[in-house]
């Protein structure tokens, strides 16, 4: 269960900014990959944020309404993105850090000490920390993954619109079923990850 504990202990260490930030997307066949970059007030009251939890485990209302309170009760709530075309030409690892450095570099409040969802991200320029299965552990991960997601979900949702048919106001781009027989019959669109495989061999 998700908790501020990590967070209290560094600014009892004198660390006061203690951001979050975690991606979502990384495991698409088609769409950007997004990261989500959140600093709550070191006395921010937690039981505002007790729903907030590993956004994969919560439904998508329940991801939109705690968004409103992330939004409100952080000092900043940002979404960075790196493009297909940057996965197919760095590969995921790298899009993935892009997208986080993205987000963090977007807030006007910077943080003096970063919680990263199980990415070394060595290009920070504060001290971090990378934690594995950390969105179900720290609080600020999990609030990081949860605008990532919501903001990524709302804008798959929209491209549905102009790439009818591969159903992504549904599968958001990961590979269901109903996508990957939309990809076979249909051929890949622009933004499939031609360099993610089935895609690859689905090249027209």
């Amino acid at each position: 269960m998700t908790s501020l504990e990590i967070e209290r202990k560094l600014i009892s260490q004198g660390y006061r900014l203690v951001g979050g930030v975690d991606e979502v997307g990384r495991g698409c066949l088609a769409g950007p990959v997004a990261a989500g970059f959140v600093i709550f007030p070191p006395n921010v009251d937690d039981s505002l944020l007790s729903s907030v939890s590993d956004s994969k485990k919560l439904t998508a209302r329940k991801r939109e309404h705690l968004l409103k309170i992330i939004k409100s009760e952080s000092l900043c709530a940002e979404v960075g993105w790196a493009s297909v075309a940057e996965i197919d030409d760095v590969g995921i690892a790298l899009a993935t850090k892009l997208a986080m450095i993205r987000a963090i570099e977007k807030s006007l409040i910077q943080p003096d000490y970063l919680l990263v969802d199980a990415v070394k991200l060595d290009e920070c320029l504060v001290p971090y920390e990378s934690i594995v299965k950390g969105d179900l552990l720290s609080r600020t991960i999990a609030a990081a993954s949860i605008i990532a997601k919501v903001t990524r979900d709302f804008h798959m949702s929209s491209l549905s619109m102009e790439y009818p048919g591969y159903f992504f106001e549904k599968n958001k781009g990961y590979g269901t079923r109903d996508h990957m027989i939309a990809i076979k019959s249909k051929g890949p669109t622009d933004i499939h990850r031609v360099s993610f495989e089935p895609v690859a061999s689905m090249k027209r």
